[in-house]
């Protein structure tokens, strides 16, 4: 064997030897360092609902959201989701999340305006802001800082997590040719909607949406608005009222909510929370696309195969719900004074936000379908 072999058998050697205790070094020290977060620790979320399972729209939107949430955390937050009556009744999902029982819900906040008036704000107030309006407000006009403010009163956390769009006036038994009409009707409408009908001398009931149907077929009671027409074709309330009114004066925009416990909000990382919003947020969008998506056909069908009758809602009623309008406005801001910011900043918010889109994209609407053919 030469001597330059000789070398380079000793170098090979060497250089072996180096990396097998390079190697354990390398092992040693990467065993100081935590292992990554494969299997993540299990978070329990019981969501509870104001909506029957797998109602159009509502019901099949929060259950929606509740797998999206699980699906998008990989697992880690383990979604038991409840419809109305598993759990708590469609009303009591506020304070059975409040009280820790269950950690999350989804509903409208303004199943609880009797705790606070500033609730209804949070999902439709009458003459309140469109879909678009109210997501302006909420995102970047100061509505959510105060929803956080108002909901942690409660223990809550809460934020938008779908919309219905503009929801119809409602279903008669009788036609509603003047605000007179109106004097005597029990109907069914929840919310500051509510308390406008009562000064126009209609009494106003609260029914959670599984309720409905039977008390309208009974005579319980003789009017109700429930969303639009997808929804109000599932309820079959044509095969108890004739009239079907337009436009809503008392829902212009309904926003759902999710609302979570603020404690365990309060234990969330940053990117948990983050988790949530997002999901929120996809399903606001989402929810509204397919109500739009699905309205229009389901009017058709109510009116060619049901035989509805469509009626709208005059002027002269329209002023009339302005003027009950101001004098629940003027009560309401009277409960508090977080009640009369929240009023405050969502008048503002409506007064700048709508003049644009009126400028805009109403006029758009309106010479667009003026020249096109159908």
């Amino acid at each position: 064997m030469s001597k330059s072999t000789t070398k380079r058998m000793k170098r090979r050697d060497f250089m072996k030897a180096g990396a097998v205790a390079g190697g354990g070094a390398a092992v040693a020290a990467a065993s100081s360092f935590p292992a990554p977060a494969v299997a993540q620790e299990r978070v329990d979320i019981a969501i509870v609902s104001s909506w029957p399972r797998d109602f159009p729209g509502l019901g099949t939107g929060a259950q929606r959201f509740a797998q999206s949430v699980a699906d998008a955390s990989d697992g880690k937050f383990q979604i038991t989701y409840f419809a109305a009556g598993e759990r708590v009744g469609a009303f009591d999902v506020f304070d059975e999340v409040a009280s820790g029982n269950s950690q999350g819900y989804h509903a409208a906040d303004y199943y609880a305006t009797g705790k606070h008036p500033g609730f209804a704000y949070y999902s439709a107030v009458p003459f309140g802001m469109t879909p678009a309006e109210i997501n302006a407000w909420l995102y970047f006009g100061g509505g959510q800082e105060l929803w956080d403010e108002l909901s942690g009163e409660f223990g809550l956390k809460a934020m938008a997590c779908g919309n219905s769009g503009g929801q119809w006036g409602g279903w008669f038994n009788k036609e509603i040719n003047a605000a007179s009409d109106l004097q005597g009707l029990k109907m069914r409408i929840p919310g500051l909607g509510g308390n406008l009908l009562s000064k126009l001398g209609a009494s106003p009931v609260s029914l959670p949406g599984g309720q409905i149907y039977e008390n309208l077929v009974s005579g319980a009671i003789d009017a109700t608005e429930w969303v639009g027409p997808w929804n109000d074709e599932a309820m079959k309330f044509y095969e108890a009222a004739r009239y079907y009114y337009y436009p809503g004066v008392h829902e212009p925009g309904t926003v759902l909510s999710f609302g979570i416990n603020a404690s365990l909000w309060g234990r969330f990382s940053r990117s948990d929370r983050a988790l949530f919003e997002a999901c929120a947020r996809a399903e606001n969008n989402t929810m509204l696309a397919e109500f739009n998506a699905k309205n229009g056909a389901a009017l058709t069908r109510l009116i060619e195969d049901q035989g509805v009758e469509l009626r709208e809602f005059s002027d002269a009623i329209y002023d009339a719900f302005a003027t009950a309008a101001d004098e629940v406005f003027e009560e309401t801001r009277q409960h508090s004074p977080l009640a009369n910011r929240i009023h405050e900043s969502f008048l503002a918010s409506r007064n700048e936000v709508s003049r644009y889109i009126e400028l805009n994209d109403v006029n758009y609407i309106q010479k667009r379908n003026a020249r096109i053919r159908r």
